[in-house]
């Protein structure tokens, strides 16, 4: 088997499979701390990059594509994209909702902007662990090996798709406290994870063609950044509220349909853009 073949299905295996082990883990070893806290979320969380990061200190792969480089000066552009692009979206997306009486705006004249953009800081902080360990599995690894091994752009965004919302099952399933899960999104459970396997295909193009253009993790990083700290309070913390059978086109979250198909019309756009400056 081609070797850059190879450790892509080993990495790939990890992240399928981290999060089932360690919850495993935590049932044999009869874990009492909440799931989130425990060494089985620890194992789901680093599984899959720490895989790449060995592969590519001891399995041939090297560390030329890894994106660690920022690359401030050449690609400045790109992290201004990553900070803008989400809000951009939300607000477009969070006006038509408005327009159409789904989205609810009672929850910030009741808290308040500032206890928003409390949230906002409170979250960007506390995601920084775990969305270095994302995007360094992800945009680190796997986009720039799958690159590197022929995959075409559109079927390497994908394949990564596939396996990032693959990865985050036993983190909805077990590790994600139920209420919080259930306050963040507008649907059922089910109802959520069949959309948002949709939903993370055209995300993934975004943040794949961000790492590629820029050269650097570190864009797919603030853009992961921005989404989480931006998106998560509005509903988990109640500062809007979202209703009626339209609910997930036009949620002004990441969760949301249209956020995403802006998401992919832009990393689409990239994607030519990209390939003509190379070609």
């Amino acid at each position: 088997m081609n070797k850059i073949i190879r450790n892509i299905v080993i990495v790939s295996l990890f992240t399928v499979g981290g999060g089932w082990l360690g919850i495993w883990l935590n049932h044999v070893t009869g874990n009492t701390e909440p799931p989130l806290q425990s060494l089985g979320a620890l194992i789901w969380l680093v599984s899959p990059a720490l895989s790449g990061f060995a592969l590519r200190a001891f399995g041939g792969d090297g560390w030329k594509d890894s994106g660690f480089g920022f690359h401030l000066r050449t690609g400045w552009k790109w992290y201004l994209l990553a900070l803008f692009v989400y809000p951009l979206a939300a607000l477009l997306t969070f006006g038509l909702g408005s327009l159409f009486g789904i989205i609810s705006t009672d929850g910030f004249a009741a808290q308040g902007f500032e206890a928003y953009l409390i949230a906002v800081g409170m979250i960007f902080v506390g995601s920084l662990m775990k969305n270095f360990f994302e995007e360094f599995a992800w945009r680190s690894y796997l986009t720039p090996r799958l690159e590197a091994a022929g995959i075409s752009p559109l079927v390497n965004h994908i394949i990564v798709g596939i396996l990032w919302w693959s990865w985050h099952l036993p983190y909805y399933y077990y590790f994600l406290d139920r209420a919080e899960f259930e306050s963040a999104i507008t649907t059922s459970i089910p109802v959520f994870l069949a959309l948002a396997f949709f939903i993370q295909i055209p995300t993934s193009i975004l943040f794949g063609e961000l790492r590629l253009i820029s050269k650097s993790t570190w864009t797919a990083f603030l853009f992961h950044q921005v989404i989480n700290a931006v998106s998560m309070p509005l509903l988990m913390n109640g500062f809007i509220s979202v209703n009626g059978p339209l609910a997930p086109i036009f949620t002004p979250t990441n969760e949301g349909i249209f956020v995403s198909l802006l998401f992919g019309v832009v990393g689409w756009m990239l994607m030519k853009y990209r390939l003509k400056q190379t070609a």
